[in-house]
């Protein structure tokens, strides 16, 4: 059976990597699961970059397939921004802002812009073999910035992210409804079929 490991140690994302990926002929490891700690660091030019930087070094440590994401929030008004920094977006000088920093100074940027303010997250996924290669999916999911926060759920900027055909932010959306739509959801349905076919071949090949 193809034992997958996911390259991240954010709750969050595993949470919902696992319940993207329950229905499948394989099985899913975390860090946390292997007792492992990997510092990575995001240096590459495109969400596929780091993506593949983070899942080839798990690759590489665990001897397993990995499986990594990168994700970016892209805001129209902002000419892209924040981009492939969502994660490290906010006020110069701030190494780690917090989630909700990174809101707030989200919002700060927007201030003077005309709504709607459209945007999109866009999800890279990389599944990395023991050996270094690679296969990539991507999903993009539309939608805009509102100016103030709405529901519990979600993380990130989820709170500020507004599906107008939901009526509702991605915070507002329980974990089964955000995994219908997201993309992150849309970048596992574009992987799925590749990761089915290696299972199958990797059990074909099994002595």
């Amino acid at each position: 059976m193809l034992t997958l490991v996911l390259a991240t140690a954010n709750p969050h994302k595993q949470e919902e990597m696992k319940h993207l990926l329950t229905a499948g002929p394989w099985q899913i490891r975390t860090p946390q699961d292997l007792g492992m700690q990997l510092e990575i660091e995001e240096t590459g030019p495109t969400y596929a970059a780091n993506a593949y930087l983070k899942a080839h070094a798990w690759a590489k440590a665990t001897g397993l397939w990995a499986l990594a994401d990168d994700t970016g929030l892209e805001v129209e008004a902002l000419e892209g921004e924040p981009g492939l920094y969502s994660a490290r977006y906010g006020p110069p000088g701030t190494p780690l802002p917090t989630a909700a920093l990174r809101r707030a100074y989200l919002l700060e940027r927007l201030q003077g812009h005309p709504r709607p303010w459209r945007a999109r997250f866009r999800c890279v996924l990389a599944l990395v073999s023991p050996q270094g290669s690679a296969l990539f999916a991507e999903g993009v999911l539309p939608g805009e910035i509102i100016p103030e926060e709405k529901g519990e759920h979600g993380f990130g900027y989820d709170p500020l992210f507004y599906l107008p055909e939901q009526g509702r932010t991605l915070a507002q959306l329980t974990l089964e409804e955000k995994n219908r739509v997201s993309h992150r959801a849309r970048a596992v349905t574009a992987l799925r079929p590749a990761l089915e076919t290696l299972a199958q071949r990797l059990e074909a090949n099994r002595p």
